[in-house]
């Protein structure tokens, strides 16, 4: 019999963690799919609460791959500044990509940490 060390069941947990994080994520967003499909005001609450789970399940699945909350808002950044600089369609519309970055600034120094 194999002896398993503690580091061995902190891998198999957080393999098993990742696995369950992604099937969460794609059960979300068919969720959000079949919200969309439905196109009435009742949906709107359920069409936010599916946005934002997928958003929290990313960010926790991003933290079990070994990247902080911060290394995610720093790349989120670094690819709307491109997207900006690069003049994407979102961008020409309606400014998408500088609304969201602006967001993402004003959280850095939005106040204090609730935790």
């Amino acid at each position: 019999m194999i002896a398993l060390r503690k580091e061995d069941f902190n891998i198999m947990a957080n393999i098993t963690a990742i696995e369950k994080l992604k099937a969460e994520l794609i059960c979300i967003i068919g969720d959000l799919f079949k919200v969309l499909c439905k196109g009435s005001n009742i949906a709107q609450d359920a069409i936010l609460n599916c946005i934002s789970g997928a958003i929290i399940l990313l960010y926790l699945l991003a933290n079990r791959l070994g990247y902080s909350h911060i290394a995610v808002d720093e790349c989120m950044k670094r690819k709307l500044k491109e997207g900006i600089i690069e003049e994407d369609p979102l961008e020409k519309d309606n400014k998408d990509l500088t609304k969201l970055y602006s967001h993402l600034k004003d959280r850095d120094f939005g106040g204090k940490n609730e935790y």
